[in-house]
């Protein structure tokens, strides 16, 4: 296969439309593409509200979708494909029916497509009932690069992201407060119930980081029972702030950036974080880092996990338990959160931590 010229100007579309981690996962294999590539025209097919992940991108285009207007259904699909218009090439990093059918239509135009290869059965194999092949796969990061290769892209590797810190706008800066102390993110929520810590301990886990001297805790999430699950326990400590419904994705990843420290679970979380380098203790339930969705950059001994015979039980935590459950969060206690917090930003654990 020719290796394309750094000089080249064609046209590539890169389409990754869900989840928000999956999303975020993209951008550091598009940084280390417009590097190597100043000159490519590069298009993300990707929800407008995602968009702010790729920053440091540079010289980049957009196109949102109308998925539930213009763009629904097989007639909007052959719309999508008409408002696109034409590309020489197709980075297809999602790999399902909607991004299929459209990279259908661009190849009876001549253009070149390659799709990811997700490793299914490799991950059914990591996460079958008995006889588990507990190996580390691929990354997602990994599968994404593979896919710009074999376009016939020089990448052969993806530069771990370094530390950022964004300037805080003013909502954002009036929100935080003065940067006096150890500002510690807390990202509980996921889409999937195995992949959520008990949030009756996490509670517990928020207000034993409360009491790190000088800590200001800022819990992240999205929708209505996450901003009230956060309200009710910012309003137990003076020093926890909750962000929920009070900024913009964009506005987010200014303060994500500014903290000192991330605890999440295995969701966009942990993803955002790790686009600026900031260092993620993460909670691990019915999903493993084996599956190739850690943090990329992230320390794999920051991970929080207790090893059963079980786990992993999903790839994306989105079965039900085997037990009925989910033993493998209710294992880790909330002390053992803490004192990898505490491990990692080199301060005493706060009395009391010692479960």
């Amino acid at each position: 296969m020719a290796v394309i010229s750094r000089l080249t100007s064609v046209r590539l579309l890169v389409i990754r439309l869900s989840a928000m981690g999956d999303v975020a996962m993209v951008a550091p294999v598009l940084v280390a593409l417009r590097r190597n590539y100043p000159n490519l025209r590069i298009t993300v097919l990707t929800p407008k509200f995602l968009q702010p992940f790729f920053r440091e991108v540079g010289n980049i285009e957009f196109f949102a979708p109308d998925l539930k207007g213009r763009h629904k259904g097989v007639a909007g699909l052959l719309r999508l494909g008409r408002d696109l218009g034409r590309f020489d090439l197709v980075a297809d990093l999602h790999d399902v029916l909607r991004s299929k059918g459209l990279c259908r239509l661009m190849k009876l135009r001549g253009t070149r497509i390659e799709r990811i290869d997700k490793g299914r059965a490799e991950k059914k194999m990591l996460t079958a009932p008995e006889n588990k092949q507990r190996v580390q796969l691929k990354t997602t990061v990994e599968r994404y690069r593979e896919v710009f290769v074999r376009l016939g892209f020089d990448l052969p590797e993806i530069p771990l992201p370094s530390r950022i810190r964004y300037p805080m706008s003013e909502a954002v800066a009036r929100l935080a407060g003065a940067h006096d102390g150890t500002w510690i993110g807390v990202s509980p929520f996921a889409q999937h119930e195995g992949k959520i810590y008990p949030l009756d301990k996490m509670r517990e886990v928020m207000l034993r980081l409360a009491r790190i001297p000088g800590a200001r805790i800022f819990v992240f999430g999205g929708g209505d029972a996450e901003k009230a699950y956060a309200e009710e326990v910012a309003a137990l400590q003076d020093n926890i702030v909750s962000v929920i419904g009070r900024v913009r994705l964009g506005q987010e990843m200014e303060l994500i950036s500014n903290l000192d420290l991330m605890v999440s679970m295995d969701s966009s979380g942990l993803h955002m974080s790790s686009l600026v380098g900031l260092p993620v203790v993460s909670v691990w339930g019915a999903t493993h880092p084996f599956a190739g969705f850690y943090g990329f950059g992230q320390d794999p001994a920051l991970a929080v996990q207790v090893d059963m015979p079980c786990r992993p039980c999903s790839v994306y935590g989105n079965k039900p338990c085997l037990f009925g459950d989910y033993r493998c969060m209710r294992q880790i206690t909330p002390g053992m959160i803490v004192s990898r917090v505490c491990g990692r930003l080199g301060v005493e654990i706060p009395s009391g931590n010692a479960d």
